[in-house]
This record gives structure tokens, sequence and C-alpha cells, in this order.
């Protein structure tokens, strides 16, 4: 569905669609469906012109409430901190981008996020409204991260991820532990924890794998490569704490730790995306592309 709304300042339009129901009037409905934004928030968006229909007209809170439609806005997120930590472009072409992700900064917009994601950052930067992820990472973790300039050619590159078809290297820092030998593979089934954010490995068929390699010792710590055959959310975080050997930083495995402020960068989680490489569904040739980023321990 295109948009009625432009890009605008790196941010793309978001939109909510109007389900069959009681509301008398549209100010109603956006008042149940939005309860932590203020109803002087949405009045006054409304007044200004701020939600639009799919053709683009703009919407009022007086206006009946008519189902099966959708209404298009910008999301707006009031006192997003701001990270500040560069994004560095390894690569551009006519059908690619790679970036150098930070550690802290989202991929992409959601939740607390909007601005200072890379996704909005990356589209400001290069002028490039239509440019799309192929994949995301972790806000907490850095490295090499694809994003398609033209929008045709999106599936194709997200199809060499959904097929497994890309070769995926990270780098951990994590404790050493004696009774493990190393290089080891790690298989269980991972499944999300009801009523958390975070994975735990549970009975049932295994959906995950991991190839670890101890790269070197250094003061007590060890420098892991690790390389995933599956994608799974988290996978190497809970693979590694499953192993004993959480990634140093890590606030969400083996416990969830209190979160920091969002304005503290203090403690990075120690994962890099170090590299990816994969064959180029348009050019037919091999692409490698590898981060020039280095985890705090080295």
């Amino acid at each position: 569905m295109d948009a009625p709304l432009p890009v605008r300042d790196g941010v793309a339009p978001s939109r909510v669609f109007l389900p069959p129901g009681p509301w008398p009037t549209l100010l109603d409905f956006l008042l149940q469906r939005f309860p932590y934004i203020a109803s002087q928030v949405l009045r006054q968006r409304l007044a200004q012109g701020g939600i639009v229909d799919q053709s683009g007209l703009p919407q009022t809170g007086e206006s009946a409430y008519r189902p099966y439609r959708w209404l298009w806005y910008y999301r707006e997120v009031p006192d997003e901190a701001s990270v500040p930590f560069d994004i560095t472009v390894l690569h551009r072409d006519a059908h690619l981008v790679v970036i150098d992700k930070p550690h802290f900064l989202a991929s992409i917009p959601g939740g607390r996020y909007l601005k200072e994601t890379a996704l909005v950052r990356l589209r400001t930067l290069l002028d490039l409204p239509s440019v799309s992820p192929v994949h995301r990472l972790d806000r907490d973790t850095a490295g090499v991260m694809l994003f398609c300039v033209d929008p045709a050619s999106r599936g194709a590159y997200q199809t060499l991820f959904q097929s497994r078809r890309v070769a995926k290297e990270y780098e951990a820092v994590a404790p050493l532990r004696a009774d493990l030998s190393f290089p080891l593979v790690h298989r269980s089934r991972l499944q999300a924890r009801p009523g958390h954010f975070t994975v735990q490995e549970t009975a049932g068929d295994i959906n995950s794998e991991t190839h670890i390699e101890l790269i070197k010792e250094m003061d007590g710590s060890g420098l892991y490569r690790l390389r995933p055959s599956t994608g799974r959310k988290h996978q190497l975080r809970a693979h590694m704490s499953a192993l004993g050997i959480p990634i140093r930083n890590d606030a969400f495995y083996p416990e969830l730790a209190s979160r920091a402020d969002a304005g503290d960068f203090s403690r990075p989680l120690q994962l890099l995306a170090r590299a990816v490489e994969f064959i180029d569904p348009i050019s037919g040739c091999t692409r490698r592309f590898e981060s020039v980023r280095t985890l705090q321990a080295l």
C-alpha cells in the first residue's frame, strides 16, 4: 500500500487500521487505541491535520467513525535519548548500502526509538528516503548491517537471509571455561519466555545451531568467533549463556539485570557482527563485508 505521506526527516509515516466497532467519532477510537497518548495531544494533532486517510485528506476529531480504512500519521517519540555514536558506510552501490552499526543504536524505529535508529540516520545521511533494511541487528549488537537501495531488489536480498545463504560471522568477549573444548557446536530449541523479552532453551525439536571457536585468551577472558547456522532471536546470547560463558555486559542473560538509563553508554554488549558473505543475487559475484570496529577487551 502506497503511503499518502512522504518520508519526513528520514521517518516514514505509520498507519493504523480502523476495525468495526462502537466508536461514534474518530477521536473516540483514537483515545481507546492509544491510551498512552494524552487526549490533548491527539486533539492537537487532529486539529493540525496530522492524521490523514489513504487519499491524504486530513481527519478531525469530530469525523464520524468509518471502519475498514487505514489512517496515516507520523509517529513521535518525546524526549528520545541521543546516541552519540556514528554509523560508518562500508559500501554503497545501486542496490546495496552496507553500514557498520555502533552499539546502542536500534536498527529500525520502534518503542522508545525513532530518529535515533540506523534506518532513519541512513535515510538522512544519504538522502535516500526509500532505503530499507534487508535484515536487523539487536540494538545492543554492533557491526555489519545491509540495506537495500532499490525497493525492487529488496526481496532478492531478503531471500538470501531467509534461506540461510548468508554466512554470518560474529565475535564476542566472554569468560573462559577450562572444561569446554573448542571448537564446538551448540544446538538447542529456543522459545520465547512468556511475558518476557528474552528466550529460553526448552525440550523439543532443535531449531537453533551455533558454531563456536575460541580465537584467543586475554586477561582471563576469551575472544570467541560465533557462526550461527540459524537466526533465532537472541540466539548467540542465549547459547553462550547456556554454556556458562555469557557475553560480557549482557543485561539479559543469564539473568535480567536492572537496565541502565537510556543515556548510559558505559557498558556495551561485547558482541560484534564481524562479517557477512554471500553470492549477490543481482550480479552473481561473491560479496564479503567486514566491520572495522573492535570490542573493548581487544
